[in-house]
């Protein structure tokens, strides 16, 4: 989750007065969710600090509804922030069941307008897999949110086969998301004065792509659908050079597992993006997918920059914008006309 410089009070006002936005009935495929019961829930157990939640996770569903009107989004799959560390596997669960409850109440009280992730620590493999059974099998989940590594181990790793295994019998959309990189100081900027999720985070997200293709994670798990947020991080700007250079991987990496899994992948457009000409010469329209990143994106940033950059960027056609602010994800996610 960005841990950007915004206020709650900003990004209310910022939804204000403005027009709402153009092509209506968008899918938002990142949108951020920090639910109010596992706040208190961790506070008490001292697992976490409010005042040092960003401010935007304070945010509640009326202003999530306010944002989505406006910027013309039907329906929204919340990626469910739990940011603590557990110091059991059973407190772990508690924390996952809290925030799965939290989000069926907010996808009931509001219907169409809601989806959500489940929340997957890989680490634990147990408490994932048990997350994978209760959210998919048992609650309606659409599908199930990673992060890029944990504690320096990536995407892609044998150690987490199990849990894939299981997602692969589900038929899983896998969520993906960058955090800050290995090694790193929890809230520290690794440069000064340039926060985190201006670029760690794509490289986080790069690095965890390279290590699916580089472990060939979409020929193991061929049923699973991965989303790569933020367009893909550096990963089409440096598809050429993965592809020329592979071989000094380890093991190494043939240029076409490059080109097949670069076009596997599905990206959101969450950032925002930049012009898509890169991308889409390596990668179908139809594996684009819209997302808007609030609330840690301010409302603003998205209403007056993002969509705005997206609706006019030539290298889109009127009939792929259609795909991305909506077909697409429908085709991904069936269920997402039935919530």
């Amino acid at each position: 989750m960005e841990e950007r410089p915004t206020s709650a009070a900003h990004d209310v006002a910022a939804l204000g007065p403005v027009e709402t936005h153009g092509h209506q009935a968008k899918i938002d495929m990142h949108h951020h969710y920090c639910a109010p019961q596992w706040r208190e829930w961790a506070e008490h157990h001292g697992l976490v600090k409010r005042e040092q939640l960003p401010p935007w996770a304070q945010l509640d569903t009326d202003a999530a509804i306010g944002f989505m009107d406006r910027a013309g989004v039907a329906t929204a799959v919340l990626k469910p922030m739990l940011p603590a560390r557990y110091p059991s596997s059973a407190q772990l669960r508690e924390a996952i069941n809290i925030t799965l409850q939290s989000m069926i109440e907010v996808a009931n009280s509001h219907p169409g307008r809601f989806a959500f992730y489940v929340p997957l620590f890989l680490d634990d493999p147990d408490a994932s897999s048990w997350a994978v059974r209760r959210g998919l099998g048992q609650l309606g989940a659409v599908g199930v949110n990673v992060t890029a590594n944990y504690g320096g181990v990536y995407l892609g790793d044998p150690a987490y086969d199990r849990v894939f295994h299981e997602l692969n019998d589900h038929h899983a959309v896998v969520d993906t998301h960058p955090h800050n990189l290995p090694g790193c100081p929890p809230g520290a900027m690794t440069v000064p004065g340039i926060p985190n999720f201006m670029c760690d985070f794509l490289l986080d997200t790069t690095r965890a792509a390279a290590n699916m293709i580089s472990r060939r994670t979409l020929d193991r798990f061929p049923d699973i659908s991965v989303i790569l947020p933020h367009a893909g991080g550096f990963l089409p700007s440096i598809a050429t050079r993965m592809q020329a250079l592979g071989r000094f991987c380890d093991p190494p990496v043939d240029p076409g597992a490059v080109r097949d899994h670069l076009q596997r992948f599905y990206y959101d457009t969450a950032g925002p993006m930049a012009p898509a000409a890169t991308l889409l010469t390596q990668v179908p329209a139809d594996r684009l997918l819209f997302g808007t990143d609030w609330p840690a994106a301010p409302a603003d940033t998205v209403t007056d920059f993002a969509l705005p950059a997206l609706d006019a960027d030539p290298a889109f056609t009127p009939e792929q914008l259609q795909g991305i602010y909506h077909d697409n994800a429908l085709r991904l996610i069936p269920q997402l006309a039935t919530v």
